[in-house]
């Protein structure tokens, strides 16, 4: 091997060799694919919070299991986490262990849109969200990265001056094309 210019020696001085970290992020960029994010940061948040909720657990499965306290904080984080549609079933602190990234990913308004049958692929349940034709309750949602709870899973609907609410009435026959004529 040649000896290093003094310029690629000058660069070279402050990065170490031996202790270099490797960023493996696969993992991360599939994820990113799969659920179609485009921010990277919503992915670390996701993965922050999985990673809270399964320390969390593990701090509560440490306690004593008469304790008074055990009991009502894995009942409050079980409950917390099954509005939140993150795990299946309130009764089992094991499923706290299981908490993804994927599992926030789940719950995302484009991934409640494919599930619930409103969009034919997460593409587009992007491009109506970021066009503004959906709504959860009563506001409209141009975030994709809206989560949805289980509460509000029902309350995702189209927006009323939408015209492919329109045209979704008029497939499934039930659009009222009464107008009213003044006489």
């Amino acid at each position: 091997m040649r000896e290093l210019k003094f310029a690629e020696r000058k660069l070279l001085k402050h990065t170490d060799f031996l202790n270099w970290k490797v960023d493996n992020n696969l993992h991360e960029v599939k994820i990113m694919r799969k659920f179609m994010i485009q921010r990277r940061e919503d992915y670390t948040l996701y993965n922050k919070m999985a990673w809270e909720v399964r320390e969390l657990s593990r701090k509560i499965k440490d306690l004593d299991k008469n304790d008074p306290f055990r009991v009502e904080a894995s009942g409050r984080l079980l409950e917390k986490l099954y509005t939140m549609g993150i795990i299946p079933t309130k009764w089992n602190l094991q499923l706290c262990d299981k908490v993804t990234a994927s599992s926030f990913c789940r719950r995302r308004l484009p991934c409640v849109m494919v599930r619930t049958k409103m969009a034919p692929s997460l593409k587009t349940a992007l491009t109506f969200i970021e066009q503004g034709h959906v709504r959860v309750g009563a506001e409209v949602v141009k975030d994709p990265a809206f989560l949805v709870n289980r509460n509000l899973e029902d309350y995702v609907t189209w927006v009323d001056t939408s015209a492919i609410r329109k045209h979704v009435k008029q497939y499934n026959e039930e659009r009222d094309d009464f107008v009213l004529n003044n006489c």
